[in-house]
């Protein structure tokens, strides 16, 4: 099943050997900015801890790929999705922002998302994203994905309520 190779990229689950990483990714204020609030490192462990569990098919818990340079090893960061009801997961990606802007955040979803429809047999896969982060929602676009909606103050980040943008993609509108 794994890994999930692309042109560039080798995806494989997270193991222990990846904390450091997911540490210093959750640490950063820049990665972090549209993401969630400063979080103590106890906290980061347990958040790390349950993306290690084993995860099957029809697991509930994340699914959690680090995102490797396919020649030199090099971990970027990390992609993934959380099943929900009804054929349907959440996907969700983070960057080393070294990596920014060269296709990579791309590569890893689009490979994730033809994964949860051809092995995993999802019907839908949904994303939400916090208002302004063009990146990712770039990226998403470029997957095919479509901004269903606008969740008015959903989120609190950075001592305010921020909305988030809602996307979609159906299996039948995959490419």
């Amino acid at each position: 099943m794994f890994p999930l190779v692309t042109s560039r990229l080798n995806l494989t689950q997270i193991t222990e050997q990846e904390w450091p990483l997911f540490l210093r990714l959750q640490q950063d204020p820049d990665v972090m900015r549209y993401v969630s609030d400063n979080r103590q490192e106890a906290e980061i462990r347990q958040i790390f801890n349950a993306r290690l569990v084993r995860w099957e098919i029809h697991s509930r818990h994340w699914l959690c790929l680090v995102m490797r340079d396919k020649h030199s090893g090099v971990p970027m960061g990390f992609t993934g999705f959380v099943r929900s009801d009804d054929e349907m997961a959440e996907v969700g990606f983070i960057l080393d922002p070294v990596f920014h802007g060269q296709g990579y955040g791309f590569e890893s979803l689009h490979a994730v998302s033809k994964f949860a429809f051809e092995k995993c047999r999802m019907r839908r896969l949904t994303a939400t994203v916090t208002v302004g982060n063009i990146g990712s929602k770039k990226t998403l676009e470029k997957v095919g994905f479509k901004q269903e909606g606008i969740l008015r103050e959903n989120y609190f980040l950075g001592d305010a309520w921020q909305d988030d943008w809602i996307f979609g993609l159906l299996r039948k509108e995959f490419k």
